[in-house]
Protein backbone atom coordinates (compact mmCIF):
# COMPACT_ATOMS: atom_id res chain seq x y z
CA UNK A 1 0.00 0.00 0.00
CA UNK A 2 1.75 3.12 -1.18
CA UNK A 3 1.64 6.25 0.92
CA UNK A 4 1.39 8.62 -2.05
CA UNK A 5 -2.02 7.72 -3.44
CA UNK A 6 -3.93 5.93 -0.69
CA UNK A 7 -7.60 5.57 -1.54
CA UNK A 8 -9.94 6.56 1.33
CA UNK A 9 -10.69 2.94 2.22
CA UNK A 10 -6.97 2.20 2.51
CA UNK A 11 -6.48 5.08 4.93
CA UNK A 12 -9.41 3.96 7.08
CA UNK A 13 -8.17 0.37 7.08
CA UNK A 14 -4.70 1.48 8.15
CA UNK A 15 -6.11 3.58 11.01
CA UNK A 16 -8.34 0.75 12.22
CA UNK A 17 -5.77 -2.02 11.52
CA UNK A 18 -8.58 -3.61 9.53
CA UNK A 19 -8.81 -6.06 6.66
CA UNK A 20 -9.85 -4.64 3.28
CA UNK A 21 -12.48 -6.96 1.80
CA UNK A 22 -13.54 -6.60 -1.84
CA UNK A 23 -16.97 -8.21 -2.27
CA UNK A 24 -18.56 -9.32 -5.53
CA UNK A 25 -21.21 -11.75 -6.73
CA UNK A 26 -21.15 -14.06 -9.73
CA UNK A 27 -22.70 -17.30 -10.94
CA UNK A 28 -22.57 -20.14 -13.42
CA UNK A 29 -25.49 -21.74 -15.25
CA UNK A 30 -25.61 -25.07 -17.05
CA UNK A 31 -24.29 -23.35 -20.16
CA UNK A 32 -20.49 -23.04 -19.97
CA UNK A 33 -18.83 -19.68 -20.66
CA UNK A 34 -17.45 -19.08 -24.13
CA UNK A 35 -13.76 -19.61 -24.68
CA UNK A 36 -11.04 -20.10 -27.26
CA UNK A 37 -8.87 -23.08 -28.06
CA UNK A 38 -6.57 -24.47 -30.75
CA UNK A 39 -7.84 -26.71 -33.56
CA UNK A 40 -7.05 -27.75 -37.09
CA UNK A 41 -8.01 -25.19 -39.70
CA UNK A 42 -11.60 -25.69 -40.79
CA UNK A 43 -12.39 -28.03 -37.87
CA UNK A 44 -14.00 -25.84 -35.24
CA UNK A 45 -14.40 -27.73 -31.93
CA UNK A 46 -18.00 -28.00 -30.75
CA UNK A 47 -19.06 -28.55 -27.15
CA UNK A 48 -22.64 -29.83 -26.90
CA UNK A 49 -24.55 -28.35 -23.97
CA UNK A 50 -28.07 -28.62 -22.62
CA UNK A 51 -30.62 -26.03 -23.62
CA UNK A 52 -32.27 -26.06 -20.23
CA UNK A 53 -32.64 -22.68 -18.60
CA UNK A 54 -32.97 -23.92 -15.01
CA UNK A 55 -30.01 -24.67 -12.82
CA UNK A 56 -27.47 -22.19 -11.55
CA UNK A 57 -24.77 -21.90 -8.93
CA UNK A 58 -24.57 -18.40 -7.46
CA UNK A 59 -21.39 -17.22 -5.79
CA UNK A 60 -20.56 -14.35 -3.48
CA UNK A 61 -17.14 -13.81 -2.01
CA UNK A 62 -14.70 -11.39 -0.48
CA UNK A 63 -11.04 -11.05 -1.40
CA UNK A 64 -9.54 -10.00 1.94
CA UNK A 65 -6.16 -8.31 2.17
CA UNK A 66 -4.07 -6.90 5.02
CA UNK A 67 -0.36 -5.98 5.19
CA UNK A 68 1.67 -8.83 6.62
CA UNK A 69 -1.17 -11.36 6.23
CA UNK A 70 -1.94 -13.97 3.59
CA UNK A 71 -4.71 -12.88 1.23
CA UNK A 72 -7.94 -14.74 1.99
CA UNK A 73 -10.96 -15.66 -0.10
CA UNK A 74 -14.14 -15.93 1.96
CA UNK A 75 -17.05 -17.15 -0.16
CA UNK A 76 -20.42 -18.85 -0.17
CA UNK A 77 -22.37 -20.64 -2.92
CA UNK A 78 -26.08 -21.25 -3.48
CA UNK A 79 -27.30 -23.96 -5.88
CA UNK A 80 -30.63 -23.24 -7.61
CA UNK A 81 -32.36 -26.25 -9.17
CA UNK A 82 -35.45 -24.43 -10.42
CA UNK A 83 -37.69 -25.79 -7.69
CA UNK A 84 -40.62 -23.84 -6.29
CA UNK A 85 -39.69 -21.69 -3.30
CA UNK A 86 -35.96 -22.26 -3.79
CA UNK A 87 -33.61 -19.27 -3.49
CA UNK A 88 -32.28 -18.17 -6.87
CA UNK A 89 -29.28 -16.32 -5.52
CA UNK A 90 -27.93 -14.00 -2.87
CA UNK A 91 -30.31 -11.59 -1.24
CA UNK A 92 -29.71 -9.13 1.56
CA UNK A 93 -29.87 -11.73 4.40
CA UNK A 94 -27.34 -13.97 2.65
CA UNK A 95 -24.95 -11.07 2.02
CA UNK A 96 -25.24 -9.97 5.65
CA UNK A 97 -24.44 -13.50 6.80
CA UNK A 98 -21.40 -13.59 4.50
CA UNK A 99 -20.06 -10.31 5.90
CA UNK A 100 -20.56 -11.57 9.47
CA UNK A 101 -18.74 -14.79 8.57
CA UNK A 102 -15.79 -12.83 7.18
CA UNK A 103 -15.58 -10.79 10.38
CA UNK A 104 -15.66 -13.98 12.44
CA UNK A 105 -13.02 -15.76 10.36
CA UNK A 106 -10.67 -12.76 10.12
CA UNK A 107 -11.05 -11.92 13.82
CA UNK A 108 -10.87 -8.18 13.40
CA UNK A 109 -12.50 -5.09 11.90
CA UNK A 110 -13.17 -5.16 8.16
CA UNK A 111 -13.55 -2.51 5.49
CA UNK A 112 -15.87 -3.82 2.77
CA UNK A 113 -15.53 -2.40 -0.73
CA UNK A 114 -18.30 -3.25 -3.19
CA UNK A 115 -20.28 -1.96 -6.16
CA UNK A 116 -23.62 -0.14 -6.31
CA UNK A 117 -25.90 -3.17 -6.54
CA UNK A 118 -29.33 -2.39 -5.10
CA UNK A 119 -28.88 -4.97 -2.33
CA UNK A 120 -25.74 -3.11 -1.22
CA UNK A 121 -27.19 0.39 -0.99
CA UNK A 122 -30.78 -0.03 0.26
CA UNK A 123 -32.08 1.03 3.69
CA UNK A 124 -32.03 -2.53 5.06
CA UNK A 125 -28.32 -2.90 4.35
CA UNK A 126 -27.66 0.61 5.63
CA UNK A 127 -29.30 -0.30 8.95
CA UNK A 128 -27.15 -3.45 9.14
CA UNK A 129 -23.97 -1.45 8.50
CA UNK A 130 -24.85 1.15 11.13
CA UNK A 131 -25.65 -1.57 13.68
CA UNK A 132 -22.16 -3.08 13.27
CA UNK A 133 -20.16 0.14 12.94
CA UNK A 134 -17.72 -0.99 15.64
CA UNK A 135 -16.17 -3.51 13.23
CA UNK A 136 -17.70 -2.78 9.80
CA UNK A 137 -16.97 0.11 7.42
CA UNK A 138 -18.27 0.12 3.83
CA UNK A 139 -17.11 1.97 0.71
CA UNK A 140 -18.76 1.89 -2.71
CA UNK A 141 -16.79 1.63 -5.93
CA UNK A 142 -17.42 4.05 -8.83
CA UNK A 143 -20.00 2.89 -11.37
CA UNK A 144 -18.75 0.69 -14.23
CA UNK A 145 -15.33 0.08 -12.66
CA UNK A 146 -14.91 -3.71 -12.38
CA UNK A 147 -11.15 -3.33 -12.80
CA UNK A 148 -11.03 -1.81 -9.30
CA UNK A 149 -12.47 -4.94 -7.66
CA UNK A 150 -10.04 -7.89 -7.37
CA UNK A 151 -12.97 -10.23 -6.66
CA UNK A 152 -14.11 -9.70 -10.27
CA UNK A 153 -10.81 -11.16 -11.42
CA UNK A 154 -11.21 -14.21 -9.20
CA UNK A 155 -14.60 -15.08 -10.71
CA UNK A 156 -13.39 -14.38 -14.27
CA UNK A 157 -10.41 -16.67 -13.74
CA UNK A 158 -12.64 -19.37 -12.25
CA UNK A 159 -15.06 -19.25 -15.19
CA UNK A 160 -12.14 -19.64 -17.55
CA UNK A 161 -11.53 -23.06 -15.99
CA UNK A 162 -15.13 -24.12 -16.68
CA UNK A 163 -15.07 -23.56 -20.46
CA UNK A 164 -14.93 -27.28 -21.32
CA UNK A 165 -17.54 -28.26 -18.74
CA UNK A 166 -20.87 -29.26 -20.29
CA UNK A 167 -23.13 -30.53 -17.48
CA UNK A 168 -26.66 -31.87 -18.08
CA UNK A 169 -27.84 -31.00 -14.58
CA UNK A 170 -26.49 -29.51 -11.37
CA UNK A 171 -26.31 -32.89 -9.66
CA UNK A 172 -25.61 -35.35 -12.48
CA UNK A 173 -22.42 -33.67 -13.69
CA UNK A 174 -21.56 -32.00 -10.39
CA UNK A 175 -21.52 -28.38 -11.58
CA UNK A 176 -21.79 -27.32 -7.94
CA UNK A 177 -18.76 -29.45 -7.08
CA UNK A 178 -16.70 -28.01 -9.93
CA UNK A 179 -17.47 -24.47 -8.82
CA UNK A 180 -16.67 -25.25 -5.18
CA UNK A 181 -13.39 -26.93 -6.14
CA UNK A 182 -12.43 -24.01 -8.36
CA UNK A 183 -13.14 -21.52 -5.59
CA UNK A 184 -11.14 -23.60 -3.10
CA UNK A 185 -8.16 -23.64 -5.46
CA UNK A 186 -8.40 -19.87 -5.82
CA UNK A 187 -8.48 -19.49 -2.04
CA UNK A 188 -5.02 -21.05 -1.79
CA UNK A 189 -3.49 -20.05 -5.11
CA UNK A 190 -0.29 -17.98 -5.40
CA UNK A 191 -2.16 -15.70 -7.86
CA UNK A 192 -4.64 -14.75 -5.16
CA UNK A 193 -1.98 -14.24 -2.52
CA UNK A 194 -0.19 -11.83 -4.87
CA UNK A 195 -3.39 -10.02 -5.89
CA UNK A 196 -2.55 -6.28 -5.91
CA UNK A 197 -4.73 -3.51 -4.56
CA UNK A 198 -6.21 -1.18 -7.21
CA UNK A 199 -4.39 2.14 -7.16
CA UNK A 200 -7.18 4.68 -7.18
Amino acid sequence: MGEGDLAPYKSIARQQKAWICFLDESGQSLRPPRGRTWARRGQTPIVHVTGKGSGRVSLAGLVCVKPGQRTRLVYRAIAYHGRKGEKKGFGIPELQALVRSAHHLLRGPIVVVWDNLSAHVGPTMRTFIDAHAEWLTVFRLPAYAPELNPAEGVWANLKGKLINLAPRSLDQCRLTGYVYQGAERKAGSPWLRACPLPRR
